[in-house]
């Protein structure tokens, strides 16, 4: 993430205010009389134009049901939440105005803005809010369910007011409620025909989806009821699967895009092209997903022996060009998480994997198939490397439709390449990554403890002297007790036309206030 393309100054900003992410996170638990008002808004005026963006259509447009975690980008288009989280990561105010927790941190009180509605001018008060966190919470095969098992009851005791009781102190939860686990969706909508809402949203968010082709378009239109209309510039919204890396530059020459990710391999062609190009440093981490209830993972010595085997220097010259960074642990340098005692912390050492793999029982090597859902690039590297220290690797390619169910569902491969996508909570990326019911932690154990260490990070308030302390003293037990391997940190590349204003550099959910088409 130290790569320069960096042409705006917006992004310029974020990179700094990414560096302090999370030290000031604190600050948000005494929001109760901030009025949140974004700076976009106060110079707002009018809005036109549309934005073609080539990025990723979601899973579902219902957020109880989104299986990717890049579902909430686009979740973000159409929902909102209690909070929401600015460009550093820090929750601040949305539909709430802000709140307060209770003196042992087990009651957690929003105020939400007057005269609130949803997209179709329904009401949206607190109790909308609390029959919304109860179906997250209590619905059949819920994906946010598991976010919320610290939650006892959700109270709405008069219309602006919504109380979160807790089992247990938790200072995480204005960040958690930022993302898919905190939109909240129209009751109107749910109680009526639930199945609908999988391609016809119901929120209140910045834009209103208009029309819909799976895996094809999303058409939105500004939503004027949207608590913070002011800030959004643009009229109309459209939203593309993430382009062909091949043809990415020229979509975007010719209009078919305004703005698409792209990857390191074409950031010299798009800057060539005459594009704007922004590196967004994000939580985004590329990792292997390992399952240790089969051989030869079995074995913790096996594990070590992959994570020395790897040269991830090379990695990241190979599969970003340049526009990355190597990282042993869920989260890049800068962020409040990242532990400096952890950084080099498998480097690249053949002959110590060779001894492991010996020490294990496998002198001569050993055979393992690594599951991906594409084969060039990074499975064929990997297979190379590896083969360096004796690990012969057979490489099968699954289709990316059915990699969430075969993957994360029934757990059934041995090894699997893998992003993590971030998430709003530090927390929550523990859960993900390293739970007992973590989609990424294939083997469903988790040591004791990191149990404990995690609970000890939610807590923690966030304003707290002690909370970058145990956020990284959790990342340090998980590193090396977990047998997830990461490689590296990867940024988000945006191209945009000339045409395009800069785009806002969010870490987590990339946000479009303010952002305008001429």
């Amino acid at each position: 993430m130290t790569s320069s393309v960096l042409p705006s100054t917006a992004s310029a900003l974020a990179r700094r205010s990414f560096l302090g992410l999370g030290l000031g996170a604190g600050a948000a638990l005494a929001l109760a009389a901030c009025g949140g008002a974004t700076v976009a808004q106060t110079g707002s005026s009018g809005s036109s134009g549309t934005l073609k963006w080539g990025w990723a259509l979601p899973t579902s447009w219902d957020p109880v049901f989104s299986s990717a975690g890049w579902d909430v980008h686009a979740l973000s288009l159409v929902y909102a939440g209690l909070t929401k989280l600015d460009e550093s990561g820090k929750a601040v105010p949305a539909l709430a105005t802000g709140w307060t927790y209770d003196a042992d941190g087990t009651r957690l009180t929003f105020t939400l803005r007057p005269g609130l509605v949803f997209e179709d001018g329904t009401p949206l008060d607190a109790a909308a809010v609390k029959k919304s966190l109860d179906r997250g919470r209590t619905e059949p095969k819920s994906l946010v369910a598991p976010q919320l098992t610290q939650v006892k009851q959700v109270l709405a005791p008069d219309a602006t007011t919504v109380v979160i009781e807790l089992a247990s102190p938790d200072y995480q939860l204005p960040n958690l409620l930022a993302g898919k686990t905190g939109l909240v969706v129209n009751p109107k909508a749910f109680e009526s025909d639930a199945a609908a809402l999988a391609a016809k949203p119901a929120g209140s968010g910045p834009f209103s989806l208009v029309s819909y082709v799976q895996n094809s378009k999303a058409v939105l239109r500004r939503n004027p009821r949207y608590w913070d209309a002011g800030a959004i510039r643009l009229e109309n919204f459209e939203l593309y699967p993430l382009p062909d890396a091949a043809t990415v530059v020229s979509g975007l020459q010719s209009g078919q895009f305004d703005v698409a990710q792209i990857p390191g391999s074409q950031v010299e062609a798009a800057k060539a092209a005459g594009l704007e190009v922004q590196e967004i440093p994000s939580l985004v981490v590329a990792v292997l997903d390992v399952n240790t209830t089969k051989a030869p993972f079995d074995n913790p010595d096996v594990v070590e022996a992959l994570k020395y085997a790897i040269d991830r220097e090379a990695l990241v010259k190979t599969q970003l060009f340049g526009h990355g960074e190597v990282n042993y642990q869920p989260f890049p340098k800068g962020y409040v998480g990242h532990d400096p005692a952890s950084e080099d912390l498998f480097r690249h050492d053949p002959d110590k994997a060779r001894a492991l793999l010996a020490k294990a029982g496998h002198p001569d090597g050993v055979d393992l198939t690594l599951t991906t859902t594409t084969a060039q690039g990074l499975p064929e590297q990997l297979q190379a490397q590896l083969k360096e220290v004796g690990i012969r690797v057979n490489i099968e390619v699954i289709p990316a439709a059915q990699a969430t169910q075969i993957v994360y569902v029934q757990h059934s491969k041995t090894l699997f390449t893998d992003q993590f996508a971030g998430r709003d909570s530090a927390a929550q990326a523990f859960q993900v990554l390293f739970g007992e019911q973590g989609l990424m932690n294939p083997g469903r154990t988790t040591p004791p403890e990191l149990k404990a260490a995690v609970q000890q990070v939610s807590r923690t308030p966030l304003d707290s002297p002690d909370y970058p302390k145990a956020l990284r003293a959790a990342t340090a037990l998980a590193v090396r007790t977990m047998p997830n391997v990461f490689l590296y940190s990867v940024p988000r590349l945006l191209a945009r036309r000339k045409s395009v204003s800069p785009i806002p550099a969010f870490t987590v959910v990339q946000r479009f206030e303010g952002v305008s088409v001429a």
